[in-house]
């Protein structure tokens, strides 16, 4: 990400909302309010639904650098813990239908 992004951006990889991860190997929500096995599709439907302006960008998790993987860049409206909350309750919510 670009610094130019700084303050305006938020990073998500979706083992931050994973449930099937630990807190140690990124998971930042509760195991309640997380999900299981997020797909990148359906963070950006959630971000988009939410108005973030989702971008995908291919990028290794830092704490998995051998499989490759994706994340999602959106706009920052509130903390990065409350858009995470947003976007796992969103997720959790398509699923149900």
């Amino acid at each position: 990400m670009s610094r130019e992004y700084r303050g305006r951006k938020i990073v998500i990889y979706p083992q931050y909302i994973d449930s099937n991860k630990s807190r140690s190997m990124g998971r930042r929500l509760s195991l309640k309010e997380s999900i299981p096995n997020p797909r990148i599709e359906e963070i950006v439907k959630a971000a988009e639904q939410l108005g973030l302006n989702p971008i995908v960008e291919e990028s290794r998790y830092p704490k998995e650098w051998w499989s490759s993987s994706y994340r999602v860049v959106v706009d920052k409206h509130g903390s990065k813990l409350n858009t995470l909350r947003l976007i796992a309750r969103k997720i959790r919510e398509s699923r149900r239908t």
